[in-house]
């Protein structure tokens, strides 16, 4: 794959996971959940849940070709792509997180989200390539 090809197809993935991780905050907070503490708290959790699995499955196939089988070899390799996107959450939570204690807007929150996703997900593509969707993990 071409340098141009894996951006735009990264980029792509990356559009669509903060999509659905937006998409699923908005969904909790719209059925009663206030912006508030705990309300954004389970909203920002449950939009990064839904963002992870869907990045995973589409990095998985469609960045990396992975071709890792098997229940117990792909939950250890979601644990460990999980596992690298920690440091890179806490850089998504802290930005989102920022931005609304300044703004106290949803647009600006969203903002927020959006910064800290873009510069985690450029730092997360490094950390996968060199320690998740490796060919030591598939043996």
């Amino acid at each position: 794959m071409t340098l141009g090809t894996l951006v735009v197809k990264y980029t792509a993935f990356a559009v669509l996971a903060i999509v659905v991780n937006l998409a699923t905050q908005r969904v909790v907070l719209s059925v009663g959940w206030s912006s508030d503490g705990f309300g954004l708290a389970l909203a920002i959790a449950a939009g990064t849940i839904t963002g992870l699995v869907v990045k995973y499955v589409l990095d998985k196939r469609f960045i990396f070709y992975d071709e890792t089988a098997g229940a117990a070899a792909q939950s250890k390799q979601f644990a460990l792509y999980s596992a690298m996107g920690l440091v890179t959450t806490a850089v998504f939570w802290g930005t989102e997180t920022l931005f609304w204690s300044i703004w106290r807007t949803d647009l600006m929150r969203e903002l927020g989200a959006v910064i800290g996703l873009t510069i985690g997900y450029v730092t997360k593509y490094q950390l996968d390539k060199r320690f998740v969707f490796t060919p030591r993990l598939a043996s």
